[in-house]
This record gives structure tokens, C-alpha cells and sequence, in this order.
């Protein structure tokens, strides 16, 4: 029987680094990574997938690699792609996946940073696009507005952040709403251009363009 992503959901293993991974990064100041972040991560992958016409084990592979893509944080934060897909392999052999399949798995998880990635399989490029739509205020752990630095302010300013797949123009816009008195627009530009550029090179390998959109305005 074919690996699920109810699979992984469920394994102690696995649970046990999404939460390690989270608390250090907690430690380290860093915005939410746990299990709100990776569920959500995996269901956009999944529909990047699904939309573009992909087969459905494709996409649930996509699904599967956006759900443990950052559990190598448990190690540590600096290549924390490649350390998660050596601390994913075991368990997905464990589960009897194909070792065709936990290649891709392993690949994506492996090239999702920004750094060092590259979008080098549909599973991987799915997975850099969602797991860099992901900005919003409930990511933000800080209560105190006050203390907030650059990450905190941007992603506290964010009240609403949709991937759009359209399958027929083949285009992948995200929308983003900014708050802008919480920060100007050019402090997203700051610490995310890296990030959208990534997300430029994952949607040309999946065969579309990207877009940026920020309050109605297109500005990428």
C-alpha cells in the first residue's frame, strides 16, 4: 500500500522532530515553523500540483515533503534541508515507500531553502512555492509589537496570503494584503526578493509565471 500523508501525520518520529524543530526555533526568535506552518505548507503543495494538472500520487508526494520539509530545524538551522532529508529517509524506508519515491521526497526537502535550493523535480518546485507563500501575522510569536524586529513587523502586517494557481493562463500569483502601518511595503522587499526569485525559477520549471501581488498592486 502506497505511503500517506496520514502516514507522517501520525509518526511518533516524525511528530516528536516537528516539535523539537519548532521549539528551537522558538528559541532562536524565529516566526512559527510547527505543525500550523507544515500542514499548511503541505495542503498548498498538494493544490499546486492537483491545479496544474499533475497525477495525484505526484501530488501527494508533494503533500508528504511539505509536511517533514523542515524538520531538519531539530538539528539545527543552517542547512536544515539537508539534515531533514537525512532524518526523513529512515522513517519513509520504515513506512515501505519505493526508494523512487522517497528520491523526490528527499530532493524536495533537501533544495527548499533559499541559500542553497533549486527547484529540481515538480515535487520540489511545489514545495518552494508554498513554503515561501507562507507569510502572516499568526506566524509571529513575539506579543510585544514594541520589541518586534524586521521578520516580526513583516509578517505581523500580513492579514491575508493566497497562492493562486491558474491552470489555463499557466500564471502563479501571490496576493498578499500588507497593513502598512505596521510596515512599509519596501520591508517585505528586504527580507523576502530572495525568496520571490526562488519562487520565479520554481513556477518557470512547473512551466508558468510567477506573480507578486501586494494590495492590488502587481509588483513582480
Amino acid at each position: 500500500m502506497a505511503v500517506k500523508l496520514a502516514d507522517l501525520e501520525k509518526h511518533p518520529t516524525i511528530r516528536a522532530y516537528v516539535q523539537q524543530a519548532d521549539a528551537n526555533l522558538a528559541a532562536m526568535g524565529f516566526t512559527e515553523h510547527g505543525f500550523r506552518h507544515i500542514s499548511l505548507v503541505s495542503s498548498i503543495a498538494r493544490n499546486i500540483l492537483l491545479r496544474l494538472g499533475h497525477a495525484e500520487r505526484q501530488a501527494e508526494l508533494a503533500a508528504i515533503a511539505g509536511y517533514v520539509h523542515d524538520v531538519g530545524n531539530c538539528v539545527g538551522r543552517v542547512n536544515h534541508g539537508a539534515a531533514g532529508a537525512l532524518l526523513v529517509e529512515p522513517v519513509l524506508r520504515e513506512l515501505g515507500m519505493p526508494p523512487e519515491e522517497t528520491a523526490l521526497v528527499l530532493s524536495a526537502v533537501g533544495n527548499h531553502e533559499e541559500e542553497v535550493g533549486e527547484p529540481v523535480n515538480p515535487v520540489a518546485a511545489a514545495l518552494i512555492l508554498a513554503d515561501k507563500s507562507d507569510v502572516h501575522r499568526t506566524r509571529v510569536r513575539n506579543p510585544e509589537i514594541s520589541t518586534f524586529d524586521i521578520h516580526d513587523r513583516v509578517n505581523y502586517a500580513v492579514n491575508k496570503s493566497f497562492l493562486d494557481v491558474d491552470e489555463k493562463q499557466r500564471l502563479i500569483t501571490l496576493n498578499i494584503s500588507i497593513e502598512t502601518e505596521y510596515t512599509p511595503i519596501m520591508d517585505y522587499f528586504e527580507i523576502f526578493l530572495d525568496r520571490m526569485l526562488m519562487c520565479r525559477r520554481a513556477a518557470a520549471y512547473l512551466g508558468c509565471q510567477f506573480k507578486l501581488k501586494i494590495n492590488d498592486v502587481l509588483l513582480l
